[in-house]
């Protein structure tokens, strides 16, 4: 049974997240449709990361067991065939060893969060970044973005419903850059907590207006306690960019 590995971009805004569910269409149940429609099958489509409500993603990572041998590039333009009208597009699918696990076989993940620091409502963008109106002094949240790296217990920046067995990850590394009106954060880990990622930036935002200084920001990360985290960013301007194996 030939394992296939397939590298996948999606808008995540008319999903209800990666994972299937019974209160709304998700990007796992979209591709796991597609497959049954190419083969007949019903196969779970296994993914790298499970992608919250409205989250995108530019190389997303699943695979699938098939019980027939296909070449790869048929796997790949036949996925996008079935997945239309689906925001979902399949960028490449690989044969693989039955070894790899999209989930488990990954050693790191990035991801970027696209703030737009302007007054005028968002028109190409809407959707697909978080509009910030006021100032934001990117220099003193970069510098507090520094106190998030390394391992520590991420109880404050971590969803109340999360179902991950700790909440210590150890964050490799965490930027705030600014390119005119675009502030973008990106981050990489080799997992992250649910709400991880969205979390800290609500948080570094409070940094940007001057709310939190970096000696707040490092307090809230000690208390350990979900109450002390500031606001969690929208999922709009957050995108899975790429997983290391």
């Amino acid at each position: 049974m030939p394992r296939y590995k397939l590298l996948i971009e999606y808008d995540g805004a008319p999903f209800w997240g990666w994972q299937y569910q019974d209160k709304g269409p998700s990007v796992q149940g979209a591709l796991e449709d597609a497959v049954k429609a190419m083969t007949g099958q019903d196969v779970r489509v296994n993914g790298a990361g499970r992608t919250d409500a409205g989250v995108h993603a530019l190389g997303q990572v699943a695979h699938i067991d098939l019980a027939k041998d296909y070449r790869a590039d048929r796997v790949r333009d036949a996925l996008n065939a079935h997945l239309r009208p689906h925001p979902i597009g399949v960028l490449s699918a690989e044969i693989v060893p039955e070894t790899f696990d999209a989930r488990f076989s990954a050693t790191k993940r990035h991801y970027i969060y696209r703030i737009v620091n302007h007054r005028a409502n968002l028109a190409l963008k809407a959707g697909h970044a978080w509009r910030v109106p006021r100032p934001l002094d990117v220099a003193a949240m970069q510098e507090a973005a520094q106190v998030l790296i390394g391992k520590h217990d991420f109880t404050t920046f971590r969803d109340t419903e999360c179902q991950a067995k700790s909440p210590e990850k150890t964050l490799d590394a965490l930027d705030v850059t600014r390119d005119g009106d675009d502030v973008n954060i990106t981050t990489s880990a080799r997992s992250f907590l649910h709400s991880q990622v969205r979390s800290m930036v609500g948080s570094l935002v409070w940094v940007g207006h001057g709310r939190w200084t970096s000696g707040d920001l490092r307090r809230a990360l000690e208390a350990r306690d979900r109450t002390a985290c500031g606001p969690v960013a929208p999922p709009d301007g957050l995108y899975l960019v790429r997983v290391e194996y």
